[in-house]
C-alpha cells in the first residue's frame, strides 16, 4: 500500500530579542579561518577572517562548523600582524569579517577593526556579513554598534534557505541586502550599496 509522503516542515534561524546574545557571554575569540588575497567576500581582493560562533543557527548554512565558538584556533596577535602585512599590498582593497557571526565576536572584530583604521584610515573598506538586520542592531549592545561604526558595508540579515538565490550579487538569500554603512548612519536610514547589481 502507497503512502503520500508528508513534505518537510520549513526550518527557520532563530530570532533574539535585542540583546539577548551578547558577545561577552559568548565569544570565546576563536577564528575558524583567516583566507588572504580572495576575491569572494566583497568587492576587489580581500583578506577575510572566519571568526568562530553564531547562534541564528540558519538551516543550510554554508558555513556550518564556525557555528561553535570554540571551533578554529584563538585569535592571536601573530595573526593579526600578519592580517596587517597582507593588507599592506596595493591590491588589496579591504578586509571582509564573517562567521560564524562577527556581532558575537565583538572582542575580536573590534580590535581588529581599530588597527585596521590606525594603520590605513579609510584607505582601505570594511565589509562584514550579519545574522543581524540594520533594524536589529540599531537594538542592540554598545560593542554591535562600535563595530557597526568602523564599516563601511554590512551584509545583513539571516539566510533563508526557501530564498536561496545563487545569482545574487555576495548574497545567498534574496532577504539579505548590501548596505552603505556609512551612508546609512549619517541619513539615519537604510541606504543601499551603490555598485549593487543585483
Amino acid at each position: 500500500m502507497m503512502t503520500s509522503r508528508q513534505p518537510r516542515p520549513k526550518r527557520y534561524p532563530k530570532n533574539p530579542q535585542p540583546q539577548e546574545w551578547l558577545a561577552s557571554d559568548r565569544s570565546q575569540e576563536y577564528i575558524a579561518d583567516y583566507k588572504p588575497f580572495n576575491m569572494v567576500d566583497g568587492e576587489g581582493i580581500r583578506c577575510s577572517l572566519y571568526v568562530s560562533g553564531c547562534l541564528f543557527n540558519c538551516p543550510g548554512c554554508y558555513n556550518k562548523a564556525a557555528q561553535n565558538f570554540h571551533y578554529g584556533k584563538p585569535y592571536s596577535q601573530e595573526l593579526e600582524d600578519q592580517i596587517i602585512e597582507d593588507m599592506r599590498h596595493s591590491y588589496v582593497q579591504g578586509l571582509t569579517l564573517l562567521g560564524g557571526e562577527p556581532f558575537l565576536n565583538t572582542q575580536v572584530c573590534l580590535r581588529l577593526v581599530r588597527r585596521i583604521r590606525a594603520e590605513f584610515g579609510h584607505e582601505k573598506d570594511i565589509w562584514s556579513w550579519t545574522g543581524y538586520t540594520w533594524d536589529e542592531l540599531a537594538k542592540e549592545s554598545i560593542d554591535k554598534l562600535r563595530l557597526l561604526s568602523y564599516l563601511d558595508i554590512l551584509v545583513d540579515g539571516r539566510f533563508m534557505e526557501d530564498l536561496k538565490d545563487l545569482t545574487l550579487q555576495f548574497r545567498g538569500s534574496s532577504n539579505q541586502r548590501i548596505i552603505d554603512v556609512q551612508k546609512s548612519l549619517k541619513q539615519n536610514q537604510v541606504v543601499i550599496w551603490d555598485k549593487l547589481i543585483r
